[in-house]
């Protein structure tokens, strides 16, 4: 049980930065779209690719995880 609970988490801690990645594209498309400044579209950006470094590194430990003998 402990284990199907500890995969639960992690999943639900690799959807975090998938939601911020999601979130972020949107905004970065509306600020093209209304042509704002390409400082604030590169900020957005730079948000998009902080969430996928962040996610690789929850899917890093997910696989971490599956790769461990049971206890």
């Amino acid at each position: 049980m402990k284990d199907q609970e500890t995969m639960s988490t992690l999943v639900h801690n690799a959807r975090n930065p998938l939601n911020r990645i999601s979130m972020q594209a949107e905004l970065a498309k509306m600020m093209v779209t209304q042509g704002l400044p390409t400082e604030k579209i590169i900020v957005a950006l730079d948000k998009v690719l902080q969430g996928c470094q962040d996610c690789s590194a929850q899917l890093e430990e997910i696989s971490n995880h599956v790769k461990q003998p049971p206890e």
